[in-house]
């Protein structure tokens, strides 16, 4: 008779918001008696805090990280006019953001729009499962609070809108009368359809500075969807090959990247994006609560 055993341990951590950090321990005993897989496992869940930041401490780093990133000379004078509109979508940071540096390069307000679109916390269309869980939903939360609150420290604010942004965009690009509406590119069929849509309303509105007089198609003059590339370490533009000849194998295309392409560097803001537009009501982050879940907690 044979007998083998061994111990393995297995460490998972947890970030449930900026203020609580949390290690779960688990360790397991298995043990296996010739060809026979005899498992027994005991699992002892050991919960440690881990030392964490105060909020003054997180404080001073943003603001450090802030400082590092935004540049006091050298962007040149604002020449833009009219208003423009940044529809944040899955990217929600002001930090290196290229739809946030051409809406201020080019205009002379920005108007920052947050979508709370009913359909991504609604339930996939076979078999009904819920699209966003309560966790995600609490950061998103959590990253809207952030992003609004880095808003307005740069003389902004994040107008928080319900409803479908095929419709609440276009509509706000008529209030506004703004003449280019940017945002960052997604891939998925889902959110690939709501730009087609977008871009189809506001061709219906001509802004009036554009004129859209004479034989120029009403296209031409529209409010302009500007849709940037900004998920991914590599910009699409950079890679050595077009999207249609990626390589099969992982392998070659790190090698192929690593050594005939470069990570672009972050884009630097300047101090001040503002002015705003007048907006009466610039809206609230939601509540869980709002968004029709209940507040869960992470656990095993």
């Amino acid at each position: 008779m044979i007998k083998q055993s061994f111990s393995l341990t297995k460490v998972t951590a947890f970030s449930l918001s900026q203020s609580k950090h949390t290690l779960f321990t688990f360790h397991y005993k298995f043990s296996k008696t010739n060809m026979h897989a005899s498992f027994s496992a005991r699992a002892t869940p050991t919960v440690k805090h881990v030392p964490e930041l105060s909020p003054e401490e997180m404080d001073r780093i943003r603001e450090q990280t802030f400082q590092k990133y935004t540049s006091v000379s050298g962007l040149g004078e604002r020449k833009g006019k009219g208003v423009a509109i940044v529809w944040f979508r899955n990217d929600l940071r002001v930090l290196d953001n290229e739809a946030l540096f051409r809406a201020w390069v080019s205009s002379e307000a920005i108007l920052p729009v947050y979508c709370v679109d009913p359909t991504l916390f609604g339930t996939t269309h076979y078999f009904g499962l819920p699209k966003t869980g309560a966790l995600r939903e609490q950061f998103i939360i959590e990253c809207l609070t952030d992003l609004k609150r880095n808003l307005v420290k740069r003389g902004l604010d994040l107008l928080i809108q319900h409803g479908k942004p095929e419709e609440i965009i276009p509509s706000l690009a008529k209030a506004f009368k703004a003449h280019t509406v940017y945002a960052h590119k997604e891939t998925c069929s889902e959110e690939v359809k709501v730009e087609k849509l977008v871009t189809r309303k506001l061709q219906e509105f001509v802004p009036p500075s554009s004129g859209g007089v004479g034989n120029e198609p009403r296209s031409l003059n529209a409010t302009k969807l500007e849709l940037l590339w900004g998920s991914t370490m590599y910009h699409i533009d950079d890679l050595p090959f077009g999207c249609e000849s990626l390589p099969d194998v992982y392998t070659q295309f790190r090698k192929s990247v690593e050594s005939k392409s470069r990570i672009r560097n972050c884009i630097r803001l300047p101090a001040s994006l503002g002015p705003p537009p007048e907006v009466g009501d610039w809206g609230c982050v939601p509540q869980v609560t709002e968004l029709g879940l209940q507040s869960e907690k992470a656990g095993f």
